[in-house]
């Protein structure tokens, strides 16, 4: 699958989730796209920060929820 096509994507969207580090709690310091599934499955339970924020995590469940994973790797 390498050849993604974008057209419908806000590509700054995937490349803050691939460059931006959590910035509290347990995985301070990760990059988003290097938390582990289950923890945003626990975040989403307890609800998404507002903001920014919690739009990229929330972006990021559904991307490893629907094994999108791939979109973030080259980036």
């Amino acid at each position: 699958m390498e050849d993604v096509n974008f057209s419908g994507i806000d590509r700054s969207i995937l490349l803050d989730i691939a460059r931006m580090e959590m910035p509290y709690g347990k995985y301070k310091g990760w990059k988003l796209k290097s938390l582990p599934e289950p923890y945003l499955v626990w975040m989403k339970g307890q609800g998404f920060p507002k903001g920014r924020l919690g739009m990229l995590l929330s972006t990021l469940y559904e991307i490893k929820l629907n094994g999108l994973e791939f979109l973030l790797k080259k980036l």
